[in-house]
Protein backbone atom coordinates (compact mmCIF):
# COMPACT_ATOMS: atom_id res chain seq x y z
CA UNK A 1 0.00 0.00 0.00
CA UNK A 2 1.54 3.27 -1.10
CA UNK A 3 -1.07 5.87 -0.15
CA UNK A 4 -1.33 7.48 3.30
CA UNK A 5 -3.46 5.39 5.64
CA UNK A 6 -7.13 6.25 6.13
CA UNK A 7 -7.32 8.66 3.19
CA UNK A 8 -9.73 8.26 0.23
CA UNK A 9 -6.76 7.31 -1.96
CA UNK A 10 -5.69 4.63 0.53
CA UNK A 11 -9.11 2.99 0.60
CA UNK A 12 -9.39 3.12 -3.19
CA UNK A 13 -6.06 1.31 -3.45
CA UNK A 14 -7.15 -1.14 -0.76
CA UNK A 15 -10.41 -2.02 -2.55
CA UNK A 16 -8.54 -2.43 -5.84
CA UNK A 17 -6.07 -4.80 -4.21
CA UNK A 18 -8.90 -6.94 -2.84
CA UNK A 19 -10.63 -7.05 -6.22
CA UNK A 20 -7.59 -8.11 -8.26
CA UNK A 21 -6.15 -11.64 -8.07
CA UNK A 22 -2.42 -12.15 -7.56
CA UNK A 23 -0.69 -11.84 -10.92
CA UNK A 24 2.41 -13.85 -10.10
CA UNK A 25 3.15 -17.26 -8.70
CA UNK A 26 6.59 -18.51 -7.78
CA UNK A 27 7.77 -22.07 -8.24
CA UNK A 28 9.31 -23.42 -5.04
CA UNK A 29 12.19 -25.88 -5.45
CA UNK A 30 12.92 -28.55 -2.86
CA UNK A 31 16.00 -27.73 -0.79
CA UNK A 32 15.76 -24.03 -1.55
CA UNK A 33 15.46 -21.14 0.89
CA UNK A 34 11.88 -20.51 -0.22
CA UNK A 35 10.91 -24.15 0.40
CA UNK A 36 12.48 -24.10 3.86
CA UNK A 37 10.70 -20.87 4.75
CA UNK A 38 7.38 -22.46 3.76
CA UNK A 39 8.13 -25.42 6.04
CA UNK A 40 9.09 -23.12 8.90
CA UNK A 41 5.82 -21.19 8.62
CA UNK A 42 3.94 -24.48 9.01
CA UNK A 43 5.93 -25.53 12.10
CA UNK A 44 4.97 -25.40 15.78
CA UNK A 45 7.87 -22.98 16.34
CA UNK A 46 6.16 -20.46 14.05
CA UNK A 47 2.73 -21.12 15.58
CA UNK A 48 4.04 -20.30 19.05
CA UNK A 49 5.10 -16.79 18.04
CA UNK A 50 2.77 -13.89 18.75
CA UNK A 51 0.74 -12.44 15.88
CA UNK A 52 2.81 -9.25 16.04
CA UNK A 53 6.10 -11.15 15.75
CA UNK A 54 4.83 -13.31 12.89
CA UNK A 55 3.58 -10.23 11.04
CA UNK A 56 6.91 -8.44 11.47
CA UNK A 57 9.00 -11.40 10.37
CA UNK A 58 6.71 -12.25 7.48
CA UNK A 59 7.85 -9.03 5.78
CA UNK A 60 11.44 -10.26 5.99
CA UNK A 61 10.70 -13.79 4.81
CA UNK A 62 8.49 -12.68 1.95
CA UNK A 63 11.18 -10.33 0.65
CA UNK A 64 13.80 -13.08 0.94
CA UNK A 65 11.61 -15.56 -0.93
CA UNK A 66 11.22 -13.08 -3.78
CA UNK A 67 14.88 -11.99 -3.97
CA UNK A 68 16.75 -15.18 -3.05
CA UNK A 69 14.15 -17.93 -2.80
CA UNK A 70 15.93 -20.21 -5.31
CA UNK A 71 19.21 -20.23 -3.35
CA UNK A 72 20.08 -23.64 -1.92
CA UNK A 73 19.55 -23.44 1.84
CA UNK A 74 22.71 -25.35 2.74
CA UNK A 75 24.82 -22.91 0.68
CA UNK A 76 23.94 -19.96 2.91
CA UNK A 77 26.82 -19.12 5.26
CA UNK A 78 27.48 -16.50 7.92
CA UNK A 79 29.03 -14.36 5.16
CA UNK A 80 25.66 -14.07 3.38
CA UNK A 81 23.87 -13.31 6.66
CA UNK A 82 26.32 -10.52 7.46
CA UNK A 83 26.02 -9.17 3.92
CA UNK A 84 22.25 -8.99 4.34
CA UNK A 85 22.69 -7.10 7.59
CA UNK A 86 25.13 -4.66 6.00
CA UNK A 87 22.75 -3.91 3.13
CA UNK A 88 20.30 -2.69 5.79
CA UNK A 89 22.90 -0.95 7.97
CA UNK A 90 21.60 2.55 7.17
CA UNK A 91 18.56 1.66 9.30
CA UNK A 92 19.98 -0.32 12.26
CA UNK A 93 16.64 -1.40 13.67
CA UNK A 94 15.57 -2.78 10.29
CA UNK A 95 18.91 -4.60 10.04
CA UNK A 96 18.37 -6.05 13.50
CA UNK A 97 14.84 -7.17 12.64
CA UNK A 98 16.40 -9.04 9.73
CA UNK A 99 19.01 -10.72 11.97
CA UNK A 100 16.40 -11.71 14.57
CA UNK A 101 14.22 -13.22 11.85
CA UNK A 102 17.20 -15.12 10.44
CA UNK A 103 18.21 -16.40 13.89
CA UNK A 104 14.74 -17.78 14.50
CA UNK A 105 14.51 -19.43 11.10
CA UNK A 106 18.00 -20.93 10.93
CA UNK A 107 17.82 -21.99 14.58
CA UNK A 108 14.76 -24.03 13.64
CA UNK A 109 16.30 -25.28 10.37
CA UNK A 110 19.40 -26.57 12.20
CA UNK A 111 17.37 -27.92 15.09
CA UNK A 112 13.86 -29.31 14.91
CA UNK A 113 13.69 -28.79 11.15
CA UNK A 114 16.75 -30.96 10.56
CA UNK A 115 17.44 -29.25 7.24
CA UNK A 116 21.04 -28.08 7.75
CA UNK A 117 23.92 -29.27 9.98
CA UNK A 118 24.67 -25.91 11.61
CA UNK A 119 23.20 -22.45 12.16
CA UNK A 120 24.99 -19.76 10.07
CA UNK A 121 23.63 -16.94 12.23
CA UNK A 122 25.63 -18.01 15.29
CA UNK A 123 28.08 -15.23 16.15
CA UNK A 124 26.47 -12.65 13.85
CA UNK A 125 25.95 -9.55 15.96
CA UNK A 126 23.18 -7.00 16.03
CA UNK A 127 23.88 -3.39 15.11
CA UNK A 128 23.72 -0.58 17.62
CA UNK A 129 20.75 1.74 17.00
CA UNK A 130 20.50 5.38 17.89
CA UNK A 131 17.94 4.67 20.64
CA UNK A 132 19.80 1.79 22.27
CA UNK A 133 21.41 3.82 25.06
CA UNK A 134 18.39 5.82 26.16
CA UNK A 135 15.52 3.93 24.57
CA UNK A 136 12.41 5.66 23.29
CA UNK A 137 11.96 9.20 24.53
CA UNK A 138 9.91 9.25 27.74
CA UNK A 139 7.20 11.89 27.65
CA UNK A 140 7.68 14.71 30.14
CA UNK A 141 4.78 16.14 32.13
CA UNK A 142 5.04 19.34 30.08
CA UNK A 143 4.69 17.37 26.86
CA UNK A 144 1.65 15.54 28.24
CA UNK A 145 0.04 18.87 29.08
CA UNK A 146 0.84 20.25 25.62
CA UNK A 147 -0.78 17.26 23.95
CA UNK A 148 -3.89 17.62 26.14
CA UNK A 149 -4.15 21.30 25.21
CA UNK A 150 -3.96 20.51 21.49
CA UNK A 151 -6.38 17.56 21.65
CA UNK A 152 -9.28 18.18 24.08
CA UNK A 153 -11.66 15.63 25.52
CA UNK A 154 -13.94 14.21 22.86
CA UNK A 155 -11.26 13.89 20.17
CA UNK A 156 -10.06 10.43 19.12
CA UNK A 157 -6.47 11.62 19.52
CA UNK A 158 -7.07 12.52 23.16
CA UNK A 159 -8.77 9.19 23.80
CA UNK A 160 -5.76 7.35 22.35
CA UNK A 161 -3.45 9.39 24.60
CA UNK A 162 -5.54 8.76 27.73
CA UNK A 163 -5.97 5.09 26.96
CA UNK A 164 -2.24 4.43 26.63
CA UNK A 165 -1.23 6.64 29.54
CA UNK A 166 -3.79 5.28 32.02
CA UNK A 167 -3.52 1.62 31.02
CA UNK A 168 0.16 1.37 30.11
CA UNK A 169 -0.74 -0.88 27.17
CA UNK A 170 1.46 -1.30 24.14
CA UNK A 171 0.08 0.18 20.93
CA UNK A 172 -0.94 -3.23 19.53
CA UNK A 173 -3.07 -3.90 22.60
CA UNK A 174 -4.36 -0.34 22.96
CA UNK A 175 -5.89 -0.32 19.48
CA UNK A 176 -7.64 -3.67 20.18
CA UNK A 177 -9.21 -2.57 23.46
CA UNK A 178 -12.97 -2.08 23.38
CA UNK A 179 -16.21 -2.33 25.37
CA UNK A 180 -16.00 -6.13 25.40
CA UNK A 181 -12.92 -5.87 27.61
CA UNK A 182 -14.62 -3.70 30.26
CA UNK A 183 -16.48 -5.42 33.10
CA UNK A 184 -17.38 -3.93 36.49
CA UNK A 185 -14.90 -1.10 36.12
CA UNK A 186 -11.97 -3.36 35.15
CA UNK A 187 -10.32 -3.65 31.73
CA UNK A 188 -9.06 -7.16 31.04
CA UNK A 189 -7.13 -8.08 27.91
CA UNK A 190 -4.70 -10.77 26.77
CA UNK A 191 -1.56 -9.04 25.58
CA UNK A 192 -0.40 -9.66 22.06
CA UNK A 193 3.32 -9.83 22.87
CA UNK A 194 3.50 -11.99 26.01
CA UNK A 195 0.05 -13.69 25.80
CA UNK A 196 -0.44 -12.87 29.49
CA UNK A 197 -3.68 -11.31 30.75
CA UNK A 198 -3.68 -7.98 32.57
CA UNK A 199 -6.54 -6.63 34.67
CA UNK A 200 -6.54 -2.84 34.83
CA UNK A 201 -8.91 -0.60 36.81
CA UNK A 202 -10.70 1.98 34.68
CA UNK A 203 -9.18 5.18 36.07
CA UNK A 204 -11.35 8.29 36.22
CA UNK A 205 -9.50 10.33 33.54
CA UNK A 206 -9.79 7.48 31.06
CA UNK A 207 -13.44 6.88 31.94
CA UNK A 208 -14.20 10.56 31.31
CA UNK A 209 -12.34 10.42 27.98
CA UNK A 210 -14.26 7.34 26.80
CA UNK A 211 -17.58 8.95 27.82
CA UNK A 212 -16.73 12.14 25.92
CA UNK A 213 -15.77 10.35 22.70
CA UNK A 214 -18.04 8.66 20.19
CA UNK A 215 -17.04 5.00 20.39
CA UNK A 216 -19.64 3.17 18.35
CA UNK A 217 -17.43 0.33 17.11
CA UNK A 218 -15.94 -2.72 18.78
CA UNK A 219 -12.80 -0.82 19.76
CA UNK A 220 -12.49 2.42 21.70
CA UNK A 221 -10.00 3.84 19.19
CA UNK A 222 -11.09 3.69 15.56
CA UNK A 223 -10.30 5.08 12.11
CA UNK A 224 -12.43 7.74 10.45
CA UNK A 225 -14.44 4.84 8.97
CA UNK A 226 -15.16 3.53 12.45
CA UNK A 227 -12.94 0.46 11.96
CA UNK A 228 -10.18 -0.83 14.26
CA UNK A 229 -6.64 0.29 13.55
CA UNK A 230 -3.84 -2.04 12.52
CA UNK A 231 -0.99 -1.61 15.01
CA UNK A 232 1.46 -0.07 12.54
CA UNK A 233 -1.13 2.32 11.09
CA UNK A 234 -2.19 3.33 14.58
CA UNK A 235 1.40 4.20 15.46
CA UNK A 236 1.76 6.37 12.35
CA UNK A 237 -1.59 8.09 13.00
CA UNK A 238 -0.68 8.83 16.61
CA UNK A 239 2.74 10.12 15.58
CA UNK A 240 1.04 12.68 13.32
CA UNK A 241 -1.11 13.76 16.28
CA UNK A 242 2.08 14.24 18.30
CA UNK A 243 3.64 16.37 15.55
CA UNK A 244 0.49 18.50 15.44
CA UNK A 245 0.75 19.00 19.21
CA UNK A 246 4.42 19.94 18.98
CA UNK A 247 5.67 17.05 21.11
CA UNK A 248 8.40 14.52 20.22
CA UNK A 249 6.41 11.65 21.66
CA UNK A 250 5.53 8.13 20.56
CA UNK A 251 3.22 5.35 21.77
CA UNK A 252 5.99 3.52 23.58
CA UNK A 253 7.30 6.73 25.12
CA UNK A 254 3.87 7.31 26.61
CA UNK A 255 3.93 3.84 28.15
CA UNK A 256 7.29 4.76 29.69
CA UNK A 257 5.83 8.00 31.02
CA UNK A 258 3.13 6.03 32.81
CA UNK A 259 5.70 3.69 34.35
CA UNK A 260 7.75 6.68 35.46
CA UNK A 261 4.72 8.31 37.09
CA UNK A 262 3.83 5.13 38.93
CA UNK A 263 7.38 4.48 40.15
CA UNK A 264 7.84 8.05 41.37
CA UNK A 265 4.55 7.73 43.27
CA UNK A 266 5.97 4.72 45.12
CA UNK A 267 4.85 1.71 43.04
CA UNK A 268 6.85 -1.43 43.81
CA UNK A 269 8.49 -3.65 41.22
CA UNK A 270 5.77 -6.29 41.58
CA UNK A 271 3.05 -3.67 41.23
CA UNK A 272 4.65 -2.39 38.03
CA UNK A 273 5.01 -5.96 36.71
CA UNK A 274 1.32 -6.67 37.31
CA UNK A 275 0.11 -3.43 35.72
CA UNK A 276 2.41 -3.27 32.70
CA UNK A 277 2.42 -7.01 32.06
CA UNK A 278 6.17 -7.53 32.47
CA UNK A 279 7.08 -11.15 33.12
CA UNK A 280 10.18 -10.42 35.19
CA UNK A 281 11.44 -7.59 37.38
CA UNK A 282 14.20 -6.42 35.04
CA UNK A 283 12.16 -3.70 33.33
CA UNK A 284 10.29 -2.72 36.48
CA UNK A 285 13.59 -2.31 38.31
CA UNK A 286 14.70 0.31 35.77
CA UNK A 287 11.88 2.60 36.88
CA UNK A 288 12.05 1.89 40.61
CA UNK A 289 15.82 2.47 40.61
CA UNK A 290 15.40 5.76 38.75
CA UNK A 291 12.72 6.88 41.21
CA UNK A 292 14.93 5.89 44.16
CA UNK A 293 17.90 7.79 42.74
CA UNK A 294 15.75 10.88 42.34
CA UNK A 295 14.62 10.72 45.96
CA UNK A 296 18.15 9.99 47.23
CA UNK A 297 19.56 12.86 45.20
CA UNK A 298 16.98 15.22 46.67
CA UNK A 299 17.89 14.05 50.17
CA UNK A 300 21.61 14.42 49.45
CA UNK A 301 21.08 17.93 48.09
CA UNK A 302 19.62 19.01 51.40
CA UNK A 303 22.84 17.92 53.11
CA UNK A 304 24.80 20.38 51.00
CA UNK A 305 23.18 23.28 52.80
CA UNK A 306 25.34 24.81 55.54
CA UNK A 307 24.49 23.71 59.05
CA UNK A 308 22.70 26.36 61.07
CA UNK A 309 24.43 27.51 64.20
Amino acid sequence: MREEHDTPAFWAEYEAALASPSSTTQKVTAGSLAAALEMYRKSSAWAQLSNATRRQREFVYRALSESAGSVVLSDISAREIVAGRERRAATPHRANDYIKAMRAFFGWAAGDGGLIPSDPTVGVKLLKGRNDDIGFHTWTEAECERFEERWPLGSMERLAFDLMLYTGLRRGDACRLGPEHLHDGVLSIRMEKTRGVVHLPLLAPLGASIAATQCAGRTFIATSRGEPFVKESFGNWFKRACVSAGVPGSCHGLRKAGATRAAEAGATEHELMAFFGWQNSKQAAVYTRAASRQKLAAAAAMRLLPARL
